[in-house]
C-alpha cells in the first residue's frame, strides 16, 4: 500500500493573487540604533581633526613664540642647556686648579702657595687612588691603611700647630687635610719607580730618602706660607711632616 502525504501549498510573497486564509509575513529592515547628531566644530581642543588648523597654530607658534620646548628662547618659561653649568663646577671639581696646585709640587725649591690658598679635596682624592693603585700593582691591598693613615696625620698637623700657634692659630683641618694630599705626589712617584726596584737593598731606602725629603720641604713650605705666624715654628712643623711623609714611604717600602 502506498501513503499520501500531504503536502502544503506553496506561497510567493511577491505574487499578486495570495492564497485566500494565509498570512504573509514580509522581513523588516533593521534600523541603526540612535545617534546623536555631532556638531561641526568640538569644542575640545586635541579632539579636532582639522588639519589646516593644526598646520595653521603651529605656524603661528614658530613665528610668535618658536616651537614649543625648543630654544627660541623669548618664551618667558623656557629653559636651555647652555645656561647650565658645567657638572665639574656643580660638584666643586676644577680640574685646572687641581693641575696648577699638583705642577706647584714638582719643584721642591720653588713652591707657590698662591694657588693652594683655595683648599680642595678632589686633588688629594686622585693621588690616594694613584698610591693605592701603584701599592696594588705591587701586590699590597691597602686602600683603607692609606685613608685612615692620611685622617689620623692631618687631625695630627692641625693638632701640632694649633698648640705652637696658640690663640693666633688659623689653621683649619681642610687646609692640613689638602696640604697632606697634595704633597703626597713624591710618595706617588715614588710608588710607581718601586716597581722597578729590587725589594731588598740600600738603593731603595737611598731612593725612599730623597722622596721623603721632596714631600717634608714642600708641606713645609706651604704650611708655613698659609698659617699665621709659622716662620717661628718651621723647625717644629717640618719635623712633623718629615715624621708623616716617613710612614707612608715605608708603606710602600715594606
Amino acid at each position: 500500500m502506498t501513503k499520501e502525504f500531504a503536502v502544503p501549498p506553496v506561497v510567493f510573497p511577491s505574487g499578486t493573487n495570495p492564497v485566500a486564509g494565509t498570512s504573509v509575513q514580509q522581513r523588516r529592515v533593521p534600523t541603526a540604533p540612535f545617534q546623536p547628531q555631532r556638531p561641526s566644530s568640538s569644542s575640545i581642543p586635541f579632539m579636532s581633526f582639522d588639519i589646516g588648523s593644526a598646520a595653521a597654530s603651529t605656524s603661528s607658534a614658530s613665528i610668535y613664540g618658536g616651537t614649543i620646548g625648543g630654544g627660541g628662547g623669548s618664551m618667558p618659561g623656557s629653559a636651555s642647556f647652555e645656561d647650565e653649568e658645567p657638572l665639574l663646577d656643580e660638584l666643586g671639581i676644577h680640574p685646572d686648579q687641581i693641575w696648577n696646585k699638583t705642577k706647584s709640587i714638582l719643584n721642591p725649591f720653588r713652591v707657590n702657595p698662591v694657588v693652594h690658598k683655595d683648599s680642595d679635596l678632589s686633588g688629594p682624592i686622585l693621588l690616594y687612588m694613584s698610591l693605592c693603585l701603584f701599592q696594588l700593582l705591587a701586590g699590597k691591598l691597602q686602600f683603607g691603611v692609606i685613608l685612615g693613615w692620611i685622617v689620623v696625620c692631618s687631625i695630627f698637623l692641625y693638632v701640632v700647630y694649633n698648640m705652637l700657634a696658640g690663640r693666633n692659630g688659623n689653621l683649619d683641618l681642610h687646609t692640613c687635610t689638602s696640604v697632606i694630599g697634595y704633597c703626597l705626589l713624591p710618595v706617588v712617584i715614588f710608588s710607581a719607580v718601586s716597581l722597578f726596584l729590587p725589594q731588598i737593598g740600600g738603593v731603595r731606602f737611598s731612593i725612599a730618602g730623597i722622596f721623603v725629603f721632596w714631600a717634608t720641604r714642600v708641606s713645609t713650605a706651604l704650611m708655613v706660607a698659609l698659617a699665621d705666624g709659622g716662620d717661628e715654628h718651621r723647625s717644629l712643623i717640618a719635623y712633623a711632616c718629615f715624621l708623616i711623609y716617613t710612614l707612608f714611604s715605608l708603606l710602600v717600602i715594606f
